[in-house]
Order: C-alpha cells, then structure tokens, then sequence
C-alpha cells in the first residue's frame, strides 16, 4: 500500500478503536518515510529521515521491532550486494529486518520499508563490536546474524526459530562444524546438520539473553573471519550448545573476504585465531559429542 492508502486503513481503524493496528499503520508510513500529523478534518504528511544516523554503535538506541525473531545484517561496502540480499528475503518472510551501514547508505536507501530498518554508524569500531551493539539493540528474543552475501532461496526462518524456541540450543545455524582435536585446534570440519562446536556468521541464529550472558562477539575482532569461531566456543563454554541445519540458502561471492586486502585479511584473522587457541585449545568438555 501507499502511504494514502495505509491512511485511510488508519482512519478506519482508529473509528473501530482499534488503536493498536492504528498505530502499526502510523509505523508502516513512518517506514515510508512520512510522519503522518491528524489535523482538523483529516491528516497530513510530514518527510522524515529514511533512516537513523549515529555517531558510532556506542549511540545505538533498542530497536523496536514486532514478533519472536528478527534478521540483523551488517553492511560495511558493496551495498548492492545487500539490497539483492535484503530482496531475497522479503520474497520468502515477513520477518523484520534490521540492517546497519557502516558507510553512507546510497543504494541501501531503497530497501527502507515497512519490514527493512535502516541505520547508518559512522564510526566502524570493527565488526565484533557492531555485531554486538545488535544483539543489545534488537528488542527481539531470537536474533538472526547474517552476511549480505547469503541469499535467500526459500523460508529459512521457520525451522530456526522452532528449534530455539524449543530451547535446546542457544544458536542455530546453516554452515559450522566439529573442531579438528588432531590438527591440535586449528580448523574446523564440517559434519553436515547435527550438533556443532561452531556456527559461523553467513547466516546464525541467536537465543539474544544466551548470547550476551555468554559475553557477545569479542569486541577486539575488527575483522569478522574466526571471530564467530571464538564466539560459539565463548557460547559452549557457557552451557549453549549449537545447531547445525540444512536451510534453503546460497552463498554469493563473499566480498567481505575474497575481495578484502590480503595482508589484512590474514592478519586479523590470525590474531582472532591466536585468541581461540590460546583461550580454549585443549579444553574438550566445552565440545560437542564427535561424529
């Protein structure tokens, strides 16, 4: 619907006081970006910002969102990327969806509506402490974390959220696996679905209180790669144990890596590994049974 349209659904509704879905309305034109003012014989419209702007995640304010779960996806370059994402999505759930920009949105404005929040954070203090500032900030029980790289192809949210709210597992996941105990720690192999040591970040799903009683994502891993191994480990280590599911999901190319500056890439990734194996290498009752 326009913004008209959603008007006068409103005015319908506020005449059969029905004041809650009145005031969904009033949200769903705000994320059209108009406030909507009544005045004297009718209503209206007032332009207001498409999106929220801080000055760093440490600004963050809780983000209102409606129902059990939603999708939080950070954006830091090729924005394009994340608006085929974010339409994949909208074409198979109605889950809300939260993305943050950690640069100007352009092409990002585009996918602000009624179901997509948009926030820009001008300052990157790296992506352990971004992905953390979510987790706070979703009003959500269940938050899912996810790469702009990852497609939707079907409904994946469905069978994620059945297995939390069951409340066996604190996450639950699409790619993760076992640690290798003979590499002495260093790798991870993937076991296929069934009860994992470590889920990773294209695409997690989070019991939000399990994930920060548990300390959240380290906050000194600006770069994301092995940062969510050490964060599955810290949630282990904490009593959450970590589903592994087959889901209706695709990889696109993983811009975040392949097209990262090499010496970068390597060099923040050793220094997130070099924390995992000096924290938990050899403690093997945090893992799960081997299969």
């Amino acid at each position: 619907m326009n913004k008209e349209e959603l008007a006068q659904e409103r005015i319908k509704a506020r005449a059969a006081k029905d004041f809650a879905k009145a005031d969904q309305i009033r949200d769903e034109i705000a994320a059209l970006g108009f406030e909507i003012i009544d005045v004297a014989g009718g209503y209206e419209f007032r332009p207001i910002a498409l999106y929220a702007t801080y000055a760093s995640t440490k600004d963050l304010k809780t983000i209102p969102l409606n129902g059990e779960i939603s999708i939080a996806v950070i954006v830091d370059g090729y924005q394009e990327d994340a608006v085929e994402t974010v339409t994949s999505i909208k074409a198979h759930t109605s889950t809300p969806i939260v993305v943050l920009s950690l640069q100007e949105p352009k092409e990002l404005a585009s996918i602000v509506d009624a179901q997509t929040k948009l926030i820009f954070v001008k300052e990157n203090f790296g992506w352990g402490e971004t992905a953390n500032a979510l987790l706070k900030a979703a009003s959500t029980k269940f938050v899912i974390l996810m790469d702009p790289s990852t497609r939707f192809t079907g409904d994946a949210i469905t069978p994620v959220l059945e297995s939390l709210k069951a409340g066996t597992y604190a996450a639950v996941g699409w790619h993760g696996g076992l640690v290798n105990i003979e590499d002495e720690w260093r790798s991870v192999d993937d076991k296929g679905a069934g009860e994992v040591d470590v889920l990773f970040s294209y695409f997690m799903g989070l019991n939000r209180e399990a994930a920060i009683e548990a300390g959240g994502f380290n906050s000194r891993a600006i770069f994301y790669r092995n940062a969510d191994i050490e964060f599955s480990l810290k949630l282990r280590h904490s009593g959450g144990r970590l589903l592994q599911l087959d889901l209706p999901l695709e990889q696109a190319r993983h811009h975040g890596y392949y097209d990262s500056d090499p010496e970068f890439r390597e060099v923040q990734s050793k220094k997130n590994y070099d924390r995992i194996l000096e924290r938990f290498r050899g403690k093997s009752a945090i893992l799960s049974p081997r299969r």
